[in-house]
């Protein structure tokens, strides 16, 4: 027998027309439950009579916020909400408090495609995700195209469901502040022999997995990502026409394929991203080396850093050194307060959203 709608409701995670919003765990037999409620910080939670867990936070800001719970010791996801924040190793979900430019409007949708196909780079059935502008059509006049990475540790879906970039491309697209494109969201790790990234240790990662790893995925890039988009997609095949960018892990993804073939992409973004100062780079060092070549083909080189990052500080303050050294033009945007997270990175995919295929 189901339960009454009430009764479900009660132990729902949910969030009021005050966006407050009220975190809720079924758990009768805990000792105790915390909620770590990203950045509200770890809060515990007090238990009814029904064995369901609860606490009000807020009011908070419109937007998207990650939290996961902690039960008893055990890392655990909320089992009460249909979102769970896309990892490969689940232990967050995410909650959405309405008001910004991460919902969802009643202003024309794009469409989004599951791409699954044979990588001849990888040898591997391989899936990445193409989204399309609203009225993209085969007679469609050719459009630029963006190719997006995700961080270590996420998902294809990442940029998706947690970044909200189709809402965000939505609005911004409705408003006027961007032109049409293509954005294609692709794996940042390759998952082949050798370059698995659970099975390298966090002291020796960036040594020993970056590098054949970021080779691997730049090579599914050139070799399969790249030629399927022209051969099904109207879009446009010079640089000015194709934008990189990536976050975290991401980021140097985009710096290995930006700057090692210049030519291909006229516009790079790295948001929060590893770089040459902690993960050398042949191709990155070439680039780095032809100052004048880097300046005629990137119309727009972005880099943004959250202040209180200390994952990829050391990487932005060296990336920075080495295009100043080399006369290299970038931007560079700091976000006060902020560290490695989406608070970073979705005002960066937005402002760079907004300046990439001005011609």
């Amino acid at each position: 027998m189901s339960e009454p709608a009430e009764l479900q409701r009660d132990r729902l995670t949910r969030v009021g027309a005050d966006r407050r919003v009220t975190v809720r765990l079924v758990a009768p037999a805990a000792r105790s439950v915390t909620v770590n409620f990203h950045p509200v910080g770890s809060v515990p939670l007090a238990r009814n009579a029904q064995g369901v867990w609860e606490v009000v936070l807020g009011p908070l800001d419109p937007g998207l916020y990650e939290y996961g719970f902690n039960v008893d010791g055990f890392a655990a996801p909320d089992t009460g909400t249909a979102t769970p924040k896309p990892q490969r190793q689940l232990n967050a979900s995410l909650v959405l408090v309405p008001g910004s430019i991460l919902d969802t409007r009643a202003v024309p949708h794009g469409d989004l495609r599951v791409v699954t196909r044979h990588s001849t780079a990888l040898g591997l059935e391989r899936q990445f995700l193409v989204w399309t502008p609203p009225g993209y059509g085969d007679a469609s006049a050719p459009l630029p195209a963006l190719v997006l990475y995700h961080g270590y540790g996420d998902t294809a879906w990442s940029w998706l469901l947690q970044g909200r970039a189709p809402q965000i491309l939505d609005n911004l697209l409705a408003e006027g502040r961007i032109v049409p494109m293509i954005v294609v969201f692709a794996g940042t790790e390759a998952d082949i022999p050798g370059a698995i990234p659970e099975e390298f240790p966090d002291a020796t990662r960036r040594r020993d997995f970056y590098p054949p790893n970021a080779a691997a995925v730049d090579r599914e890039l050139m070799q399969d990502i790249l030629p399927h988009l022209e051969a099904n997609y109207r879009v446009r095949t010079d640089a000015a026409g194709r934008a990189i960018a990536g976050l975290s892990q991401g980021g140097y993804q985009a710096l290995v394929s930006g700057l090692g073939h210049l030519g291909r992409f006229g516009w790079l973004a790295t948001f929060s991203g590893v770089s040459q100062a902690t993960v050398p780079h042949d191709g990155i060092a070439r680039a780095l080396a032809d100052p004048d070549r880097v300046n005629a083909v990137l119309r727009d080189f972005s880099i943004t850093l959250g202040a209180q990052d200390t994952v990829t500080g050391e990487d932005a303050r060296g990336l920075r050194q080495a295009l100043d050294a080399a006369g290299i033009r970038y931007r560079y945007t700091e976000y006060p307060g902020l560290a490695h997270e989406m608070a970073v990175w979705r005002p960066s995919l937005i402002d760079f959203l907004q300046v990439i295929f001005r011609d």
